[in-house]
């Protein structure tokens, strides 16, 4: 199951070895894209597709659903692990991400979230902070 923390060094020329534990359950062929509030998201070639499914059936009329795709589907980029479940993540979701030397890989059952160290320790305090707040409004249909 993809769970848990895993703090790790982002390598020379933007190269990391993604966890063992993780690398056991998501496989050697990745799709990273841009996530919200700062991350990346890292998930099975094998199950893109049904993580999509919903924003791809959106109508095209829908700006909210065009400004989506572009978003998480036009950062995205197909990623194979080497033998030591190394990958290269580009500059470009380097710097949407605002990773350095740093980094936290999140796994959340579905996907794997690639965060800037600081900037989940940032988020897991507004977390801590508004835990209660943010339960509440999953209650709310």
């Amino acid at each position: 199951m993809l769970i848990g923390e895993h703090i790790t060094k982002l390598g020379e020329k933007n190269r990391v070895a993604l966890p063992k534990k993780l690398r056991s359950e998501i496989g050697d062929r990745l799709i990273i894209t841009k996530g919200y509030e700062y991350c990346l998201i890292v998930v099975a070639q094998s199950k893109w597709e049904v993580i999509t499914k919903d924003l791809i059936s959106k109508p095209f009329t829908s700006g909210s659903a065009r400004d989506t795709s572009r978003f998480i589907l036009g950062g995205a980029v197909d990623v194979e692990l080497d033998d030591q479940g190394r990958f290269v993540i580009p500059q470009n979701l380097i710097s949407h991400a605002d990773l350095e030397e740093s980094i936290c890989f999140l796994g959340l059952i579905n996907w794997v979230e690639i965060w800037s160290l600081g900037k989940w320790r940032e988020r897991e305090e507004y977390l801590k902070t508004n835990g209660s707040e943010i339960a509440e409004k999953l209650n709310v249909s």
